[in-house]
C-alpha cells in the first residue's frame, strides 16, 4: 500500500497533516537530520580554526560550501542519509558519512574528512540537534499560535467589557461579572504561561562520551576544549548553535530543561482547557452563538444543531498533548547510569507532543473566531436572576451595623425566586440612610459588575 494521507497511522501525517505543515519541516526525522547535519558543520568549522597544525584554517570558498549544506538540506538529501543507515544501521554515522561522501570533488574538504565527528559521540551531535529543534519549533511555532490566541483574547476582552453576565459558582447563580473580565482572566493566566515557555533556557553539551572530554585530551591534552565547546554551543548560528552551554553531563545532556519546558507548555494547555470547557458552557447557555459556515453540518440528523466542535476537538488534542508532554518530563531526566537508550526513540515523539498542541491552538483560533455575542440572552439569565443582589444588600447593611444582616437576606433568598419586589421591600424596611437605600434600589443584577469592566480593559493593553 503506497502512502498517502488516508493511510497514515497518526492522525497528525493523516486527517490534519495540512494543519502541521509549518511543524513537520521541524520536527520531523527530516528536521532532525538536517540539524545534524548543522551541528556536525558547525563544529567542522570551528575545528579549523583551532590552530591545530593538522587542520589548517578553512577557505572561505569551503566555509561556503559546507554552510550551503545546511542551508540547502532538502528531502532528497534525508533519503541519501537514511540509504546509508541501511548499512550503517547507525542515524549519527550515517550523517557523518553523508557529510564525508560530499567531500569527494574538493580536495581541501577531503584531506581533512576525518575531523567531521572528531571527539565526538553520537550524543554530542543528537542532544544539540534536539535542542535546535525545540528552539525551532517553540520560536517559530508554539509561541507565535500561543500569541495569537492571547492577541485575540485580549480584544475580546475590550469589545466586551461592559456586556454583563451572571456569574456561576458550583454551577449556582452567583455575583455578575462581564464577558470581557471572564476572557481577560484567561488572557492574563495564558500570557504568563506564555512566558514561561519563552524563558526555559535550551541547553548543549558537547563533551564527549561520558561528560569528561576523555578523547579531547587524548589529543591535544594542552587544549582548552571546555572553552571551544561552550564557545561552538553559545556562538549564534551559523558559526555556532546559538544555545546556553551545559557543563555537567553523563553521555547524554540531562534533558531537565525539556522537563521543563515541557512542564510549561502542559501548564498552558491546562489553563486552555479549562477555557475550551468554560467556552463550550457558555456556547450551551446560548451566551454565544456561532457564525454559520455554509455547506457544513452540525448532526448526521438533527439539522438544526451547530455543535461547538472547535471547543470539543481542541480539548481532546490538549489532553492528547499533555499526557505525551508529562510522559516526556517523568521519563527524560531518568537515565540509568551514564546513559541508556530508553530516551532515544522517546525523543522521537517531541514532534507529536507539540502536533498535538498546535493542533489544539489552531482549532481553539478557530473557533473563537465563530463565536458571536448573545446579549439578549445574557440579559434575561441576569434578569432573572435577582437572588444575586443578596450579597451587596446584606454587605450595606453590616457596614451600618444593621445585626444579622447575613441571615436576614439567607432568610429571604435561599432556595427561594427572588424578585425585585421582594427584595425592593426588604431595602425600603432598612435602617441605613436614604441615600443608600436608593443606592441599592437602583441597583439590577446586570450593574452588579464591581469593577469587572476596568479589569477586562487593563488586561486589554497589558
Amino acid at each position: 500500500m503506497s502512502f498517502s494521507t488516508v493511510s497514515a497511522l497518526s492522525p497528525l501525517d493523516g486527517r490534519y497533516a495540512a494543519k502541521l505543515s509549518t511543524l513537520r519541516p521541524l520536527m520531523s526525522e527530516q528536521g532532525y537530520m538536517h540539524r545534524r547535519v548543522q551541528v556536525e558543520v558547525a563544529w567542522f568549522i570551528a575545528l579549523s580554526d583551532c590552530g591545530f597544525p593538522e587542520f589548517k584554517p578553512l577557505t572561505g570558498g569551503a566555509r561556503k560550501y559546507l554552510l550551503g549544506l545546511v542551508n540547502n538540506f532538502s528531502e532528497a538529501d534525508a533519503t541519501a542519509i537514511k540509504q546509508i543507515e541501511k548499512t550503517t544501521n547507525h542515524d549519527v554515522k550515517a550523517v557523518e558519512y553523508w557529510i564525508k561522501s560530499k567531500f569527494e570533488a574538493r580536495p581541501e574538504l577531503l584531506a581533512a574528512s576525518e575531523f567531521v565527528h572528531f571527539a565526538c559521540t553520537s550524543e554530542d551531535i543528537n542532544n544539540t540537534s534536539h535542542a535546535l529543534q525545540i528552539q525551532a519549533a517553540r520560536e517559530k511555532v508554539l509561541l507565535p499560535a500561543i500569541d495569537g490566541l492571547i492577541a485575540t483574547l485580549r480584544e475580546m476582552a475590550g469589545s466586551f467589557a461592559e456586556v454583563p453576565m451572571l456569574s456561576r459558582t458550583h454551577g449556582q447563580t452567583a455575583s455578575p461579572s462581564t464577558v470581557g473580565k471572564e476572557i481577560a482572566n484567561v488572557a492574563v493566566r495564558l500570557a504568563k504561561a506564555r512566558e514561561h515557555i519563552a524563558g526555559v533556557q535550551l541547553l548543549g553539551k558537547m563533551n564527549g562520551a561520558v561528560g569528561n572530554y576523555n578523547a579531547h585530551m587524548a589529543a591535544w591534552p594542552e587544549f582548552d576544549w571546555e572553552g571551544f565547546s561552550r564557545k561552538v554551543v553559545e556562538t549564534p548560528a551559523p558559526l555556532g548553535l546559538g544555545l546556553t552551554f551545559q557543563p555537567y553531563s553523563i553521555q547524554i545532556e540531562p534533558h531537565d530543561y525539556m522537563a521543563e519546558l515541557f512542564d510549561a507548555v502542559a501548564r498552558t494547555n491546562t489553563i486552555l482547557v479549562d477555557f475550551a470547557r468554560d467556552v463550550w458552557g457558555y456556547v450551551s447557555l446560548g451566551y454565544f452563538k456561532q457564525r454559520l459556515k455554509k455547506g457544513e453540518i452540525g448532526s448526521s440528523t438533527m439539522p438544526h444543531k451547530v455543535n461547538p466542535i472547535d471547543f470539543e476537538n481542541a480539548e481532546g488534542n490538549l489532553g492528547l498533548a499533555n499526557a505525551l508532554l508529562r510522559h516526556l518530563s517523568e521519563k527524560l531526566p531518568i537515565s540509568r547510569w551514564q546513559r541508556d537508550l530508553t530516551d532515544s526513540t522517546v525523543l522521537r515523539n517531541i514532534g507529536v507532543a507539540f502536533g498535538y498542541a498546535v493542533l489544539a491552538y489552531a482549532s481553539m483560533a478557530t473557533g473563537l473566531g465563530k463565536l458571536e455575542l448573545n446579549e439578549e440572552a445574557l440579559a434575561e439569565d441576569l434578569d432573572a436572576s435577582w437572588e444575586v443582589l443578596a450579597e451587596p444588600i446584606q454587605t450595606v447593611m453590616r457596614r451600618f451595623g444593621v445585626q444579622g444582616a447575613y441571615e436576614q437576606l439567607k432568610e429571604v433568598t435561599r432556595g427561594k425566586t427572588v424578585t425585585a419586589e421582594a427584595l425592593h421591600k426588604l431595602i425600603r424596611s432598612l435602617e441605613i440612610p436614604e441615600a443608600e437605600k436608593e443606592r441599592l434600589l437602583a441597583m439590577t443584577p446586570g450593574s452588579y459588575t464591581g469593577k469587572a469592566a476596568e479589569l477586562a480593559r487593563r488586561a486589554q493593553a497589558s
